[in-house]
């Protein structure tokens, strides 16, 4: 699944009058990126969620023969990461599904990057595997971090005035069974990584490659200036 539903409110005004996915990103939308590495991943059917300028967006995706998308409709209401994702479950099916948001944009380190991340799932033990990057790492994003990790991937949240060295990419691998019992309406993701987490199973896996965070107009640059690098 794609996350792509937000106003795209700290991009304006270049998300006035189209959504934040179809926001030109070395010279293709931001989402493109996104389904091309889900497509590189063996990946194919991708459900994606839409909200701002939605019409915009279901016209980008439809018709497409390289992936199969379906569009979760959220026009009525803006559900935030978690009840959107709860929304397109009956889309997703009762295996693990990739869960990727829309303004993120990676490259791939020694390996395949969703692949690594299927190869570390352990139905056993894992109710969400989240992506993490070193903070020092994470091109166009300034804040104090997400997560500290034990050696076996166990996660912990930051704790209040502290920084943590870990910075959660915004690529996730979830089981449905994340989202049992889980609010009706509109609620974050983090509601039930906390749950997970409570319960040992939330872990993570550093990404060995690039990872630009381009959900702002200054990370929209600097994604900019270092694509325009390689």
């Amino acid at each position: 699944m794609i996350l792509a539903a937000g106003l795209g409110t700290r991009m304006r005004p270049l998300t006035d009058a189209r959504p934040k996915a179809l926001v030109p990103l070395g010279g293709r939308p931001l989402i493109e990126h996104a389904l091309a590495r889900l497509h590189d991943a063996g990946v194919e059917r991708v459900v994606v969620n839409a909200h701002h300028h939605a019409e915009q967006l279901i016209a980008y995706l439809s018709g497409r023969d390289r992936i199969e998308t379906h569009v979760s409709d959220e026009r009525e209401e803006l559900l935030d990461t978690g009840g959107g994702i709860a929304k397109a479950l009956p889309l997703l099916g009762e295996a693990r599904f990739y869960a990727v948001n829309g303004d993120v944009v990676w490259l791939d380190g020694v390996a395949n990057t969703l692949r690594r991340l299927a190869r570390r799932w352990d139905e056993s033990a894992m109710d969400a595997l989240l992506l993490l990057q070193l903070g020092p790492g994470a091109l166009g994003y300034s804040g104090l971090g997400d997560f500290t990790m034990d050696a076996d991937g166990l996660l912990h949240r930051r704790r209040e005035r502290e920084v943590a060295p870990y910075v959660h990419c915004g690529i996730q691998l979830l089981h449905p069974r994340l989202f049992r019992a889980c609010p009706s309406g509109a609620f974050s993701l983090n509601l039930l990584y906390d749950r997970a987490l409570a319960a040992g199973r939330l872990w993570g896996l550093r990404h060995d490659g690039l990872w630009l965070h381009v959900g702002t107009r200054a990370g929209l640059s600097v994604a900019e200036a270092a694509l325009a690098r390689l």
